[in-house]
């Protein structure tokens, strides 16, 4: 065989695995421990864009001064954005303080 026509055909292979591929992003929803309803929702529809083209999704809550004296209120605002998102994405990783921060992951559901 041929070694050119080989590689030729090969890198033909290659190509076309490559035009069906999908590179997932991971795209970032910042919530903070005293968001107001409106907020929340806005930030839920941008999240829910974002799981609906395929992208995953770090929702991130930065405490600040106090506020990390009050994890638990930011696990639960972290629970209700799961909850509302529920029908289209999967917990990756649930919430998890890290420092000053609590990072939770959304993946979106196989289709």
């Amino acid at each position: 065989m041929d070694y050119g026509k080989f590689r030729f055909e090969q890198s033909k292979r290659e190509k076309e695995q490559r035009k069906n591929q999908h590179v997932v992003d991971i795209k970032e929803v910042r919530l903070s421990l005293n968001i107001d309803t409106h907020d929340f929702n806005t930030r839920l529809s941008n999240a829910l864009k974002f799981l609906k083209k395929g992208d995953k999704v770090k929702v991130s809550i930065r405490f600040r001064g106090r506020e990390l004296a009050h994890p638990q209120f930011g696990l639960e605002i972290m629970k209700r954005f799961a909850e509302a998102c529920s029908e289209d994405s999967t917990v990756e990783k649930p919430a998890k303080l890290e420092g000053r921060q609590m990072l939770m992951f959304l993946a979106p559901l196989k289709k």
